[in-house]
C-alpha cells in the first residue's frame, strides 16, 4: 500500500487556535483545502515517512519542520481507481521555521478552528480532524466512490 503523509499547522493564540491549510492547486485533490503532504521519494532522499512530511511541507508551503507529532494513520480506499489507495499518516505541526507561502502546488491560508471549511474539504476530514484537534490519536479506515465518502469504518483511537 502507498505511504503518504498529512501535516497540519497548528498555531496557539490567546483567543482562538488557528490551523494552517493550503488549497491544492493541481494533481490529486485539486481545488480542496487540505494539510501539506504527499507520497515517499526516494530520489528526493526520503529515508522514512517523517523524512517525506518534512520535505512536502518545505516543497508546497516554503516551512521548515522543526517539530511534528504523528496523531493518526488513516486508511483510504477508491476501489474505482485502486492506485489511489493509500495509508496516510498524519502529523500536527507546532514548531517550524519561515512564512507560509504559496508555491505552485499549493495556497496557504490560516483558519480559526471553529471556522475550518468542512464543505470545501475532502468528506472524511470532518470525522477525524476535530478528533485529532481534542488531542486524539486514531486510526481509521474510508471508503470512497467516484470522490464521495461511502463508508467510515474502525475509528479506533490509539
Amino acid at each position: 500500500m502507498r505511504q503518504t503523509t498529512l501535516c497540519i499547522l497548528v498555531k496557539e493564540n490567546e483567543a482562538d487556535r488557528e490551523i494552517l491549510l493550503a488549497m491544492k492547486k493541481r494533481g490529486f485533490g485539486q481545488g480542496k483545502w487540505n494539510g501539506t503532504g504527499g507520497k515517499i521519494d526516494l530520489e528526493k532522499g526520503d529515508r522514512n515517512i517523517f523524512d517525506t512530511a518534512v520535505r512536502e511541507t518545505q516543497e508546497e508551503i516554503g516551512i521548515k519542520v522543526r517539530k511534528m507529532d504523528r496523531v493518526a494513520v488513516l486508511n483510504f480506499r477508491f476501489p474505482y481507481q485502486k492506485k489511489w489507495d493509500q495509508d496516510v499518516h498524519v502529523f500536527l505541526v507546532r514548531d517550524w521555521e519561515g512564512k507560509p507561502a504559496e508555491s505552485e502546488e499549493m495556497l496557504p491560508k490560516w483558519f480559526k478552528e471553529k471556522e475550518i471549511p468542512f464543505d470545501k474539504m475532502w468528506d472524511d476530514d470532518k470525522h477525524w480532524l476535530p478528533l485529532v484537534l481534542e488531542g486524539k490519536r486514531l486510526k481509521a479506515d474510508f471508503i470512497f466512490k467516484k470522490g464521495e465518502l461511502i463508508d467510515k469504518k474502525n475509528i479506533k483511537f490509539i
